[in-house]
């Protein structure tokens, strides 16, 4: 793969999150190793036309899942290729760019899922049969909170740390994609929840964990910790969401929820943009489409001529 220097482009990806960085390295690894098997063995070898036959390829490829690619899935893996191939040729491996405007259809995904209350108040309450001031138990909720009360990603709550939370101004500090900063508001539930957690649950975890481990973890600054007392990681958070909800669920359709409940009650399209770190308002646009979806559903469930 030297003559692709795909190192080189992943040390270029300086304003993008760790999660994007490993998806283009994914997508691109992918192309690379198809390419290679028609003998192309650098970027300048490819052309326009190899590109289409292979999103023409993509199209055949089952997931993982043992599913077929999504139209989405096909979109970002294309997406990937435009990025490569725009450094590719800045960095002189290719006099042209064979993938300027490349396209690969659509994405023609579903609206995101936005959580019932029934949904919610089992996430957000504590669990039956686990006792109120369980370290564990005080951990999940305040991380529930936040994710729900303040729309995080479940990458920027891991990456919280105690000082990030203000309390007199109730507010947290929000490291985003690309290293970005943001200021968002923190509701009076989820700054007791994080009070609890942090006053009681997570000075008991950190004794539990020191007595438990053969293996000294030193978890620094951070807010949340994991059942060996490290960092919380977002697959931690996945198996807190697991646990708790009634039906399968992402941990990001909090996110979408809290998105979708603030223009729900009126809130400014911008001043959601900025809430969710959202380098585009267009990104922000798809939860008017939930919005007006929800009120469609609405009244067609309650109103008598609907």
């Amino acid at each position: 793969m030297d003559g692709w220097r795909l190192d080189e482009f992943k040390t270029s990806l300086t304003s993008t999150g760790e999660a994007t960085r490993s998806a283009y390295m994914s997508d691109l690894a992918t192309f690379v190793e198809w390419a290679s098997r028609a003998g192309v063995t650098e970027p300048a070898q490819v052309s326009r036309r190899m590109l289409r036959r292979y999103i023409a390829f993509l199209g055949t490829k089952v997931s993982s899942k043992g599913t077929p690619y999504s139209r989405r899935t096909i979109v970002r893996k294309v997406a990937s290729l435009r990025r490569y191939f725009a450094w590719a040729k800045r960095a002189g491996l290719s006099e042209e760019d064979p993938a300027v405007r490349l396209s690969g259809g659509p994405a023609k995904g579903r609206l995101p899922r936005v959580l019932s209350a029934g949904d919610l108040s089992a996430l957000l309450e504590t669990s039956p049969g686990r006792p109120s001031d369980d370290p564990w138990e005080l951990r999940d909720v305040a991380v529930m909170e936040l994710l729900y009360g303040s729309g995080l990603r479940v990458g920027e709550l891991c990456g919280l740390e105690l000082d990030d939370i203000h309390v007199a101004s109730q507010a947290v500090i929000v490291t985003g994609k690309g290293d970005k900063q943001r200021r968002v508001p923190v509701s009076e539930p989820a700054l007791s929840a994080v009070a609890a957690w942090t006053g009681r649950g997570r000075p008991a975890v950190q004794k539990m964990t020191a007595t438990a481990s053969r293996k000294k973890v030193d978890p620094g600054r951070a807010l949340f910790l994991n059942r060996r007392g490290g960092r919380l990681s977002p697959r931690d958070v996945r198996r807190v969401v697991d646990a708790r909800a009634l039906s399968p669920t992402h941990p990001h359709a909090l996110r979408h929820t809290y998105a979708t409940h603030l223009l729900d009650g009126g809130a400014d399209l911008r001043a959601v943009q900025e809430l969710l770190g959202h380098a585009s308002l267009g990104t922000t646009q798809i939860y008017t489409h939930v919005s007006k979806e929800r009120l469609r559903e609405v009244h067609g469930e309650t109103h008598p001529r609907a």
